[in-house]
């Protein structure tokens, strides 16, 4: 048993079950034992690896994407440039090393920023950017960037922030918790909570008995707080992840370690625990502070930006080994059996900006 699962053992034990909302918040940010505070997730030698670690295109693209959204926005002077959930450092990375090729004026007038809540994660962040982070602001919060319009983009971002979710147990829907069982080791139950109706997906009334609905309020309250810094402020927002863009009943968390899924109950603090995002209810929060709010698939986004002629391009220089590895990134990020379509991308932008690949989008 994990120090960290004995601990979370006792305080059940202390003052009975915890949601699983407190259970995943516990598992990865816990200052002293949480997954995030302590692990080096990232990477083949870590637990997953994201994107921007698959291929330098992914950041590369991206940038454009921002530079593309800060010149429809009329080019204000100066603005926040941000990224929310950095990681590594390496998306950040690839877009400054692009934006200072494509228009070294862009970056004299940004404000460079990382928003970032771990401080072992913000040192791994300085080694990745180099000669960068000496132009970076690091924050803890959205509320701490400068008031400047603002261009911000996160990926795998909101799958990381904690979930509830509720249990069907006859004609209710109770919250789920985390429980002991007899032999004192943790179990899922369903909990004394139960979850306004109006809130359940659409196929919720058919549902049999022990089905699983998620809702992520802290995930809308996040993108609230960024969407009234754009609509107040003006800019940009891009935000990529895993998840669905209709909501429906299902159980989507999940624990990952090594690059393999495991019991989510099993390892507190060792594993990634993650559910897949509702784009649906992250677009609905952007849109009640009056912005566009556009979705894709992350395959029809990177193909949208130019995904094959910037990959034709990497591939003219390359030998028949490097123009294969090239070619599997490429399926890797876009492909419909890989990332393409399990990945979404949502963009969010005051509705008089027209931004490809969603100019002609509703």
């Amino acid at each position: 048993m994990t120090d960290l699962k004995q601990r979370i053992a006792d305080l059940i034990a202390a003052s009975g079950p915890i949601s699983v909302a407190e259970y995943m918040a516990l598992c990865l940010f816990d200052p002293k034992q949480g997954y995030y505070t302590t692990r080096e997730p990232f990477g083949v030698a870590g637990d997953f690896t994201t994107a921007p670690e698959i291929s330098q295109m992914f950041g590369e693209l991206v940038a454009v994407w921002l530079h593309t959204a800060w010149d429809a926005a009329g080019r204000p002077s100066p603005f926040a440039l941000a990224e929310i959930g950095p990681g590594r450092g390496t998306l950040m990375k690839d877009m400054l090393r692009t934006l200072s090729r494509l228009d070294p004026a862009f970056l004299k007038q940004a404000r460079l920023a990382l928003i970032e809540t771990s401080p072992r994660l913000a040192d791994v962040q300085r080694a990745t950017l180099g000669d960068f982070a000496s132009a970076i602001e690091w924050h803890q919060t959205i509320d701490a960037l400068p008031q400047l319009p603002l261009f911000i983009v996160g990926n795998e971002l909101f799958d990381a922030i904690p979930t509830r979710q509720f249990v069907r147990a006859g004609s209710a829907w109770r919250e789920r918790a985390v429980a002991l069982d007899d032999a004192g080791d943790l179990q899922f139950v369903a909990g004394a909570g139960s979850l306004d109706p109006s809130l359940l997906p659409a196929d919720a009334a058919q549902a049999p008995e022990g089905s699983i609905v998620e809702i992520a309020p802290a995930r809308s309250a996040l993108m609230e707080t960024i969407a009234a810094r754009i609509s107040t402020s003006g800019g940009a927002g891009l935000f990529i992840d895993y998840g669905y863009f209709t909501p429906g009943v299902g159980d989507t968390l999940q624990a990952l370690r090594k690059h393999r899924y495991e019991d989510v109950l099993a390892s507190p603090g060792l594993a990634d625990i993650t559910s897949h995002v509702d784009f649906q209810a992250l677009a609905a929060a952007a849109r009640r502070h009056d912005l566009a709010a556009h979705l894709a698939t992350q395959g029809d986004f990177l193909l949208g930006m130019g995904l094959l002629e910037r990959a034709g391009r990497l591939g003219a220089n390359a030998d028949a080994i490097g123009r294969d590895k090239i070619h599997s990134e490429v399926e890797r990020l876009a492909g419909p059996d890989a990332m393409g379509n399990l990945f979404k991308v949502l963009a969010v932008m005051p509705p008089k900006i027209q931004v490809p690949p969603f100019a002609n989008a509703d």
